[in-house]
């Protein structure tokens, strides 16, 4: 994982912050990654990429992904956005695209402006629904980005940065960190069913326990590509159930068999 890392850098921008200036070795930017796990994400002002101004307190309630680009970058940014399209697309087409939020945030604040981060979406292809680019000051930039564990540093030339998506909990708190440039569609959905069916929510009401048997039922097909609603939870539990019953009948009327023995003269 650590070499792997090393790799998936981005390249290509201008001078990075204060904050982020030191440059730091991958383990340290993978320690920073993991230290942020169960951070609360903070209500900072962000602009989108139609130049709207938003806070973050609006995707309170539901499950937010958020990934860090550059646009002045050609490699790894479009590639980290484009591979992660399928995985978004295929979650929203589980969920619902009301469901959950994506939100990628450019962190080059002098050259990332609203029209480029428009003309980056749209160069990689990002048309869903819920998926919104944005970027803000470089104070903001770097509240939220230390805030996620999400470290990036200047090199020759442009930027060297950790590959990251945050999986962001309904409370607002980071559930779980993704690294790489390459998502496999379980990576993105997994943590996202755990949130949107309640993983950890206590069974005592008739909609938890209809989102537990959603979240056992619903299973990832590798070959393609797809999650689908399965039933062999239910066959299972119905076979079990018929064999505990035969198994039951089965004692009673050995145990009747000989009660019945025993009274006879």
């Amino acid at each position: 994982m650590i070499r792997l890392l090393l790799l998936l850098v981005v390249f290509l921008a201008s001078p990075a912050s204060a904050w982020a200036r030191s440059v730091i070795s991958a383990e340290e930017a993978l320690a920073r990654g993991e230290a942020a796990i169960g951070r609360a994400l903070p209500d900072l002002e962000l602009v989108d990429s139609d130049g709207r101004p938003f806070r973050l307190a609006e995707f309170a309630g539901r499950p937010l992904l958020v990934s860090f680009v550059y646009t002045g970058c050609s490699t790894v940014c479009p590639a980290l956005v484009q591979n992660l399209y399928p995985a978004v697309k295929e979650a929203q087409r589980l969920f619902g695209a009301e469901g959950f939020a994506t939100l990628t945030i450019g962190f080059d604040a002098r050259n990332d402006r609203p029209e480029r981060l428009r003309s980056f979406a749209r160069a990689q292809g990002v048309d869903l629904p819920n998926w919104r680019f944005a970027t803000a000051d470089q104070p903001t930039i770097d509240a939220l980005a230390e805030t996620l564990g999400f470290a990036y540093w200047p090199s020759a030339g442009g930027f060297d940065h950790l590959a990251l998506v945050s999986v962001i909990d309904r409370e607002g708190r980071i559930y779980r960190q993704i690294y790489g440039g390459v998502f496999a569609t379980p990576q993105i959905v997994e943590p996202l069913k755990d949130i949107v069916f309640g993983r950890e929510r206590s069974l005592l009401s008739l909609p938890a326990l209809v989102d537990r048997i959603r979240w056992f039922c619903t299973v990832y097909d590798p070959r393609a590509d797809r999650y689908a609603f399965s039933y062999a939870f239910f066959f299972g539990l119905l076979a079990g159930g018929a064999t505990l019953a035969g198994a039951g009948l089965w004692m009673l009327r050995e145990w009747l068999r000989r009660a019945g023995s025993v009274r006879a003269p």
